[in-house]
């Protein structure tokens, strides 16, 4: 089954990419929020820039949880707050942000209060088609499983 994971895995990276505009949803305290976010993927996790005033920053710190979509992916992982985006140790976030999104990164990453966000995949699913017949694939990141559920026709 790993072997099958890894494979197919690989495919899933190349078809989301490297960076797009993401909606993100976080929640505390019974407040679910959602957001449009400038998402750069790298080495398998998913990263974005916010303020540390932010309710999504505040949110996160009680809630790790999180959920983007993109596009047909439905992405479910866990958040951590690394750093400010220019730290050092961020430099693979902070070339690529300004690379492919240079007026947030302008308007936002030298801000003492921003913090970059870095969300590992737990599970992420989409929707297929094969021969017309609907199917939902879904990627297991923590047990390192692919499978397929058909869709049944009602």
């Amino acid at each position: 089954m790993e072997n099958q994971f890894a494979e197919k895995a690989i495919k899933l990276w190349r078809k989301i990419g490297t960076h797009g505009i993401m909606t993100l949803a976080t929640c505390a305290n019974d407040r679910v929020s959602s957001r449009s976010m400038s998402v750069i993927i790298y080495d398998e996790k998913f990263y974005c820039q916010t303020d540390e005033t932010f309710l999504k920053y505040k949110q996160i710190i009680r809630n790790p949880n999180a959920a983007l979509c993109y596009n047909n992916y439905s992405i479910e992982g866990k958040c951590r707050i690394i750093g400010h985006p220019l730290d050092e140790n961020n430099n693979f976030f902070a070339e690529r942000f300004k690379k492919y999104f240079i007026n947030s990164f302008e308007a936002y990453t030298s801000l003492q209060t921003e913090k970059l966000i870095e969300i590992t995949p737990v599970l992420i699913y989409t929707w297929e088609y094969k021969h017309e017949k609907p199917y939902k694939e879904y990627y297991d990141f923590n047990n390192r499983l692919y499978h397929i559920e058909m869709i049944l026709e009602v």
